[in-house]
Formats: C-alpha cells, sequence, structure tokens
C-alpha cells in the first residue's frame, strides 16, 4: 500500500479525534446541536481513514457511506451496528444543522457521543487488525 493513502488515512483519523474531543467539550457546555455535528464529523473523518486504505472517496456524504456499506458492512467485514451508528449520526446531524426549530436532548446529545467514541475504536481495531 501507497504511503500516501497511509497519511491520509492516519490524517484524518486525528481529525476524528479531534472532532470527538470538541464533541464532548461543546456536550459538557450544554452546547447539544453543535456536539451532534462533531459526533457526526468525528465517524465521517474515521469512515473516510478507512477508505483512505482502500484508495477512494467521494464528494459527496452519501457515495462515503453507500461505499462503506457496501465494501465492509454487507461483506461482514465491519458489524451492521455500525452502519446504524454511522446512518443514525448523519440523520441527526442533518436535523440538528438544517431544521430550525429541531430540538436536541442532552440524552440524544449523549447517545450520539458514545455511539461516536465506539464507532472510532471499531475502526482502528479494524485498520490494525486488516491493514498493518
Amino acid at each position: 500500500m501507497a504511503e500516501q493513502h497511509w497519511e491520509l488515512s492516519r490524517h484524518r483519523m486525528q481529525k476524528a479525534r479531534d472532532d470527538l474531543e470538541s464533541a464532548r467539550i461543546l456536550l459538557e457546555n450544554h452546547k447539544l446541536s453543535q456536539s451532534i455535528n462533531r459526533s457526526y464529523y468525528s465517524i465521517f473523518h474515521a469512515t473516510r481513514a478507512l477508505l483512505a486504505l482502500e484508495n477512494f472517496d467521494a464528494r459527496k456524504h452519501t457515495g462515503i457511506i453507500a461505499f462503506f456499506n457496501q465494501k465492509f458492512v454487507k461483506t461482514g467485514k465491519i458489524e451492521r451496528e455500525y452502519s446504524q451508528i454511522l446512518m443514525d449520526a448523519q440523520d441527526f446531524r442533518n436535523d440538528s444543522d438544517y431544521d430550525d426549530f429541531f430540538m436536541v436532548s442532552k440524552e440524544e446529545a449523549q447517545e450520539q457521543l458514545a455511539g461516536a467514541m465506539r464507532f472510532l475504536e471499531r475502526i482502528e481495531t479494524f485498520i490494525k487488525a486488516n491493514y498493518q
């Protein structure tokens, strides 16, 4: 595998970790919509970190998600629950960012953060087990 793919993957995974930390800080400071946004982007960047190792990228989030589901979830390499975490996070982020009257609860923001933490752990474990 080309070193540039590894470097891109590491860079994206660091962005995922940074977004996860931002989501935690925002949640602690009662910025619930912003926390949901950062939780989603943590998951999204972790997904793109994995896809960098497959030399794949897409311009739209839907393309990233579709490739992840087809290449990793439908083949049984990654458990279906992680696809659900990703898609739920995207739905929450879209509602939170674009619906003027969307109200997120603290519990929902906590669930999104917990899901993001689990997702990152799973992707990091998968990369270590399958690409190194």
